[in-house]
């Protein structure tokens, strides 16, 4: 599971005076990239716990099923307290078809993957749909072949000729494996491209409730029409079972939900590339995984497109201090003589306000005003496994999958 696990997110902010906001906007920069980390590090566990339960007798659709039913639970209970809209009408019907058929069948290619080769090859290759997702938007007209684009797919599809054929895929890594892998990776993309039609305005801890209940709901249909639904031969599978559910899906939406807030899109995009790097780490300390010296080249080819894809948006992003006549500050400039206005600090907020986790008032994200400046809207991003990417589907990640099931 991976920030793929957010089904969508959009953001806004209001840009007031420098001098006014530069401390807050540190904390909060500060605070968005360690939550956007602890985001991506509980998605990039998740291969570690889905192996141990393997270990303890689940099969994929028994663990999938037990996994998405009790994060459900726990999202429906955060939506109870933050007391957040649902979906209607036709949002409710795509948000139930995203669960009951994109993020069932990206969950388990991912993790029947994981059930057959290496954790850190699983991973990796699941990190080509960003290319994947930008391929699709220029094929339905949503952006245009640049330089930037084309440079990233160019560098995605050398990542995965690397892993897959110079970096030689033997030993353990059987090719039906390796296939379900890919297939996440289409899965997702698609997944990610259907809910860009989402509007932005819905909650995002409702819409994942939904998403998860429908997976729980599908999972389950399929696992007792086909029998594969059984109990572990040991009762710490339920544990790893557990851990699945809240370290690796429901914390690392919620600390993607308010870290997307604190840095932007584009830069939680990129801070979340980590989380293959903690699936190849903790598999390396656990199990003694390695990639081939050509596998990890590749890895890192198909991780720097998705620095490219972001790069120029976050520079896009940074907003810049614009002319005097067309926002006011409430400082006072040259003319305007003796007739002078106290700087307002920005009222600070805390408790639950202040982490982002009651829902705003109407108005969009953020947009409660700093000082008295604009609002200006800001980039949202593409997210694996729940986030929003928006009108432009390489805008960061969501719902992590970050990336992974």
């Amino acid at each position: 599971m991976t920030a793929g696990d957010l089904p969508f997110c959009s953001m806004t902010a209001t840009v007031s005076a420098p001098a006014l906001v530069s401390a807050p906007i540190t904390r909060s920069a500060r605070r968005g990239t360690v939550l956007v980390l602890v985001s991506a590090t509980g998605f990039g566990m998740s291969a570690v716990f889905a192996k141990q339960a393997y270990a303890a007798g689940f099969n994929v659709p028994t663990m999938l099923t037990g996994r998405f039913v009790l994060a459900a639970a726990l999202l429906w209970a955060v939506v109870a307290w933050r007391r957040a809209p649902l979906p209607r009408g036709r949002a409710l019907a795509v948000c139930v078809g995203l669960g009951a058929v994109g993020y069932a069948l990206q969950s388990g290619f991912y993790f029947g993957s994981l059930a057959r080769i290496d954790a850190s090859l699983t991973a990796l290759l699941l990190y080509a749909y960003p290319g994947l997702v930008t391929v699709l938007a220029i094929a339905l007209r949503r952006e245009r072949p640049d330089r930037r684009r084309l440079a990233a797919l160019a560098c995605s599809a050398a990542g995965l000729l690397l892993m897959l054929g110079a970096g030689g895929v033997g030993g353990s890594a059987a090719t039906g494996g390796v296939l379900l892998a890919l297939g996440a990776a289409v899965a997702y993309a698609l997944y990610l491209t259907v809910s860009a039609g989402l509007p932005a305005e819905l909650d995002i801890f409702a819409v994942t409730a939904v998403v998860c209940s429908s997976a729980a709901a599908s999972l389950a249909v399929a696992g007792l029409a086909t029998g594969s639904l059984h109990a572990p031969h040991e009762a710490s599978g339920w544990v790893w079972t557990a851990l699945l559910a809240v370290v690796s899906t429901v914390v690392p939406i919620a600390g993607i939900f308010v870290g997307v807030r604190d840095v932007g899109a584009s830069t939680a995009a990129i801070l979340s590339c980590a989380e293959p790097a903690v699936t190849v780490a903790t598999t390396a300390l656990v199990y003694g995984e390695r990639l081939s010296p050509a596998q990890a080249a590749g890895g890192l080819a198909v991780l720097a497109s998705v620095a490219v894809l972001q790069l120029r948006r976050r520079a896009k992003a940074v907003p810049v201090a614009a002319p005097a006549p067309e926002v006011s500050c409430d400082v006072p400039s040259p003319a305007a003589g003796d007739e002078r206005e106290t700087p307002r600090t920005p009222r600070r907020r805390g408790g639950t306000a202040r982490w982002g986790l009651r829902p705003r008032r109407p108005g969009g994200v953020g947009s409660r005003p700093v000082g008295a400046g604009r609002p200006v809207r800001v980039d949202r991003p593409v997210t694996r496994g729940g986030a929003h990417p928006g009108a432009e589907t390489d805008r960061g990640p969501r719902h992590r999958r970050g990336a992974g099931g």
